[in-house]
């Protein structure tokens, strides 16, 4: 037995509900104990960069992984024919379009109760940094002001009146801030159903999909942990809003598992009712056949549509951004290589 098929077998140990649970506890309560080392204020480029890890952890499980599944299946055996099926196809397609679709229908109802802040991770800092140097600008000009209309002379009452004016406080960004926890748990969520489809689809498809869910919620958690504490919660209060988001994932773990039981059961009441046996349309998917590609579509979302638009911003500093581009493009090509690496060990076994 290889190192990596051992330490998969340690940590998951049972079966494909018991070893779904694990990795959704693994995924939920780890992270976020590592909250409480990350400092309130962490460097957005450090943040980036890990974000660029966590992508290529992501696209990898999607590529190398979950779609290879979602249209051949688990095969073990080397001789197994291959049935070519263009309906199946079709709902797979479909089903990867549907997770997609889902992230993109949340993602835009976020954007629109928020007032269009959305749900940022990694540049809320630099955000606070653009306004408090507007702020400055404004208080400038408006002291430059007050002092020509005083034909150059400064006085205490119109100093004292330049320092006091201030733009009003964001009343949104409170809303906002409770808009990002919904949005987490709904996300948690769906990151529960995909512990449970993927260890259900085979041991080693929901080991791999629960390392590459790992890294990513470490980034993911700590940019969310940052809009918190920036949203005017302390750092205990901000800890246990991201504990309570974690809840999802239990829930959406629960929910996939009923789902993969359902359509596995043998009961007379679902051979009453053929869901087992026809398949959808005729074709010999079941609806839990469906989660693996609405994960693979939900996790493309996130990291092309959700992430990597950020990435791309830059602070016009040619030098500094030229680093850190390499920085992220390293990072990226690191995750997608542990990816690779754990594929193609299993492949080998």
């Amino acid at each position: 037995m290889s190192t990596q098929a051992a330490v998969f077998a340690f940590l998951f140990p049972g079966n494909a509900m018991v070893n779904s649970l694990l990795a959704t506890a693994y995924i939920s309560i780890f992270p976020n104990l590592l909250l409480y080392f990350v400092p309130p204020d962490i460097d957005t480029s450090s943040l980036n960069t890990l974000v660029s890890f966590a992508v290529g952890g992501l696209l990898g499980d999607v590529f190398l992984h979950l779609l290879p599944h979602a249209f051949l299946g688990e095969h073990h055996d080397e001789h197994v024919d291959i049935h070519y099926d263009e309906h199946k196809n079709v709902l797979v397609g479909l089903g990867i379009f549907a997770g997609l679709f889902f992230f993109f229908v949340m993602d835009k109802s976020m954007r629109v109760f928020a007032g269009g802040s959305g749900h940022d991770h990694s540049h809320a800092h630099k955000k606070d940094d653009d306004a408090h140097a507007h702020s400055n600008d404004v208080h400038h000009h408006d002291h430059t002001e007050l002092r020509a209309r005083n034909g150059g002379k400064e006085t205490k009452e119109t100093t004292t009146e330049a320092v006091v004016a201030k733009p009003p406080i964001d009343s949104g960004i409170k809303l906002s801030a409770y808009l990002n926890l919904f949005a987490d748990f709904t996300h948690n969520f769906t990151d529960g159903l995909a512990m449970s489809a993927s260890f259900y689809a085979s041991p080693s498809v929901g080991a791999t999909t629960a390392v590459a869910v790992f890294f990513h919620e470490i980034p993911h958690e700590v940019g969310d942990y940052a809009i918190l504490i920036q949203s005017g919660f302390s750092k205990q209060k901000a800890m246990m809003a991201q504990f309570t988001t974690a809840i999802g994932a239990f829930l959406g773990t629960i929910a996939g598992i009923a789902i993969e039981e359902f359509t596995r059961s043998g009961s007379d009441v679902t051979e009453k009712l053929a869901l087992s046996h026809a398949g959808i349309l005729g074709t010999d998917l079941g609806w839990g056949d469906l989660v693996i590609p609405f994960t693979a579509g939900g996790f493309m979302y996130i990291a092309t549509v959700g992430v990597i638009p950020e990435l791309l911003e830059v602070t016009k500093n040619v030098k500094k951004d030229f680093r850190q581009a390499l920085s992220e493009f390293a990072a990226m090509l690191v995750g997608l290589a542990m990816m690779t690496v754990i594929a193609w060990n299993e492949a080998s076994a």
